[in-house]
């Protein structure tokens, strides 16, 4: 009731104001204070009063009162932004504007009023943390510059995280997380020696795919396939669908006895390398292929225990990928291992297939004793579960 009569008062405020009569307002905005001094709403409205009438800093005063009764108050913080860039703040309205970017309604409950001023918002928060990013890299250069030949990416990075224009990524496995592993969207290539013997192959093996091609790509099928029923999220286009498809060599641990066949050197090599062996899920090995024009959307892999290999194959035009905060573009005759429970993303801007061999390898941080518990405890894990396959 106490809400009612408060909101009651504040309507007669508010049409008062649009009627010109501000002091009258404020009077009744006053008397509904004495009645209700915990309401969040009256202190909002007295804001907006202060603030038409060009009382800015009074403003701000009520509007930071309201926010001490609720500091989730998304209007509030949104009012705030707004009075401090008025009042040349742009940076503190930027800080502001952050706060209530994070709390702000979902697109299909914002009032269409909103939607305006939230998107000037982002806007102002854009163009502060691109121009925070210049300001820390210019007051960062010489000593950075001091330091020439060191691989200072993940101070690079650092600083585009504090300055707001990137996110912090974490693993984030859907089924296995080790603990306390760090989270390293790409590998140095220093940890895998073997690296130079399979890059070196990749005439050989493009050869035998090649082949599958020419004939037809039998034993590709969708790489998505879920059953009816299931939800499927961010997989809803690609779901039983052959613009992302895979050949498999080994799948879940098992040798894909037909597909070796077809790809017998390929297989050879592969059996030479440090593939996970994990009973009943690695290794895992296949020729994964991705239609002109397509886009895999962001998505985590099971476990950060080990690590993707990715070899490209078929690279007709621009096509990229994303681990986290990094970018790369696939290049002939060149491997790289990273991270698939840190979310990644693939896609192909050609006009022809783009087709890459990947293969799972143990994460190289884990001891030998680790892994051994590791595939211990997921092989328990499934007798648990028995025949669901969670």
């Amino acid at each position: 009731m106490a809400a009612e009569g408060a909101q009651a008062m504040i309507r007669e405020a508010m049409s008062l104001l649009q009627r010109g009569d501000a002091r009258g307002a404020m009077a009744q905005l006053d008397l509904a204070l004495q009645r209700f001094p915990a309401d969040a709403d009256l202190r909002l409205n007295r804001a907006m009063v202060l603030r038409a009438a060009g009382k800015l800093p009074a403003a701000l005063i009520e509007l930071d009162a309201a926010l001490a009764i609720d500091p989730y108050f998304f209007l509030a913080l949104l009012s705030k932004g707004a009075v401090l860039e008025r009042m040349k703040q742009r940076g503190a309205a930027a800080l502001v504007y952050r706060d209530a970017i994070k709390i702000a309604p979902a697109p299909e409950a914002l009032p269409p009023a909103l939607q305006t001023p939230l998107a000037h918002a982002r806007t102002v928060v854009e163009d502060d943390a691109r121009q925070l990013a210049e300001f820390l890299q210019q007051h960062t250069a010489e000593l950075r510059g001091s330091h020439a030949g060191e691989n200072l990416g993940r101070f690079d990075e650092s600083l585009q995280i504090l300055a707001g224009r990137k996110r912090v990524y974490h693993a984030e496995p859907v089924q296995l997380h080790v603990a306390q592993l760090p989270a390293i969207p790409f590998f140095d290539r220093s940890h895998f020696p073997w690296l130079p013997q399979l890059e070196a192959a990749t005439d050989m093996i493009r050869e035998e795919l090649l082949a599958l091609m020419d004939a037809g790509m039998p034993g590709f099928a969708p790489y998505i396939s879920y059953p009816p029923g299931a939800p499927l999220n961010q997989w809803a286009e690609l779901n039983n669908n052959r613009e992302w498809s895979s050949f498999w060599l080994w799948k879940d641990g098992a040798r894909q006895e037909e597909a070796i066949a077809r790809c017998p050197r390929t297989a050879a090599l592969l059996a030479t390398l440090p593939m996970a062996d994990q009973e009943g899920f690695a290794p895992t090995a296949l020729f994964s292929a991705l239609a002109p024009h397509t886009r895999i959307p962001p998505h985590t892999g099971s476990t950060n225990a080990r690590l993707l290999v990715h070899l490209p194959l078929i690279l007709p035009g621009p096509a990229g990928f994303r681990v986290g905060n990094t970018e790369r573009a696939w290049r002939m005759g060149e491997a790289w291992c990273f991270d698939d429970s840190i979310e990644h993303e693939a896609w192909n801007g050609a006009d022809q297939t783009r087709v890459i061999l990947i293969f799972d390898i143990w994460n190289p941080l884990l001891s030998q004793a680790e892994r051994e518990l590791l595939s211990a405890l997921m092989r328990a894990r499934k007798t648990w579960y028995g025949s669901t396959g969670a």
